[in-house]
This record gives C-alpha cells, structure tokens and sequence, in this order.
C-alpha cells in the first residue's frame, strides 16, 4: 500500500508520482504520457505517447497543468484506492481495503466504470469519470433544471466544444446530491449508446470526503 499526493487543480485531479503529476481519469481506457513505463508498488505498466491523438504538452495546455500525462482505467483498475480530494491523499493498495460507507455497484465497458443514479426518479447508467469537471446528461430531462451557465470543455479525440450547464439533482446510495451538468455534443453524445450510457457522472462526487474506489470488486464506497 502506498500514500500519494492528490491534488485538485482547475477542476481536474492529479495523482503525484516521481516524475510529476498525472491526471486521474477512470473515464479513459488506456493511459498516455511523457514517461514510456511507470512502476507503481512493483508492478509495471507501458505508457504510450498518446492517446486518440492527445499527448502529455498538449492535455497540460487543455487543462492549464503542467502534467506528464494520465492515468487510465488500464493503470487505475489495477489497485483498490481511497480518493480523499478533501485531505490531498490517493491510496493505492494491490490487496483489498476497506472504507466505511455506503456500497454502489458498479458495472464497466472496456475497463470504464458505470454508475446508475437515479434523476427524478429515473434510473440512468453513467460512466463513473474522474477526469470529467463536470457530469453530463444526455436526456430532455436536463433542460428542466436551473441553468449554470456555458462551459468549456475537451475531449480526447473530438477537441474542445461549449456546453450549456444546468444543476441537477442526482439521487446515489440513499443520498442526495446536486452537480453541475452538460450535453455532450454529437457524435461524442452518441458514442454513449455502444455501452447503453446515458452520461457522465464527474469528479464532483468526491469534492465532499474520501470515496472508496475498488474497481477490481467492482464496487464504489460513498
């Protein structure tokens, strides 16, 4: 087990390894960045140059981080992890870890976790994304809620598009919470259907406290 520095930076989470930060982002199949191989408690991991086109100088310019990369579901699956954004700790273990709260089952697709909130009483299956600064929603039911003004955001091989926000109330483990939420645009909005998604749940869920992550069970502790 190891104790890693977590930092929240420009709405994005960064893990600190020896070379520098890389972005969390389970919402991303493989890994990518400036370091061709990464040892994490000893096991070791090939890191390509990029992904779908986008290396590590350009994901620090489109987040405003200097970062050597990011760490995907290919790297993040391999490890039980408690995410504490509050207290600036990422805990990795190879062996199973406990955390006292409230279990979610979670399912995936290609190593992706999926989340299934419920929204007025609708049950929605969403890619449980890390590197995501705001959740998205890809139903009507989103224009019935208080806008939160446009948002700027990228992704891996699509670019850069504007969404407008609104807040939404999101119902998870018999609790309550509000996040912020966009439309994907397009075809990105369609590439949701391969997996029977209707969104994204972002990174806000874990601003409030340690959140227990243990994809290898398949299983998020609120």
């Amino acid at each position: 087990m190891i104790v890693l520095s977590l930092r929240h930076l420009n709405s994005h989470l960064f893990l600190e390894l020896a070379d520098g930060l890389w972005m969390h982002d389970t919402g991303a199949p493989a890994s990518f960045g400036g370091s061709p191989s990464l040892r994490i408690l000893d096991q070791d991991f090939g890191i390509p140059d990029d992904y779908m086109g986008l290396n590590a100088r350009e994901l620090s310019e489109l987040v405003g981080v200097d970062c050597r990369g990011l760490l995907g579901a290919d790297v993040l699956g391999a490890f039980d992890q408690i995410i504490d954004v509050p207290a600036g700790r990422l805990t990795l273990s190879t062996e199973p870890i406990e955390h006292s709260g409230n279990a979610v089952v979670l399912e995936e697709f290609m190593g992706i976790p999926i989340i299934s909130p419920s929204v007025n009483g609708e049950q929605f299956r969403l890619f449980f994304d890390t590197g995501a600064q705001v959740s998205y929603l890809q139903d009507d039911l989103l224009a019935s809620f208080p806008e939160a003004g446009m948002l700027e955001d990228f992704y891996p091989g699509f670019g850069k598009f504007e969404t407008m926000t609104h807040l939404v109330p999101f119902r998870l483990a018999s609790t309550d919470r509000t996040f912020r939420c966009g439309r994907l645009p397009g075809l990105l909005g369609l590439s949701l259907m391969m997996a029977d998604t209707q969104g994204i749940l972002g990174n806000a869920i874990l601003e409030s406290g340690p959140v227990g992550y243990f994809p290898r069970r398949g299983v998020l502790s609120l």
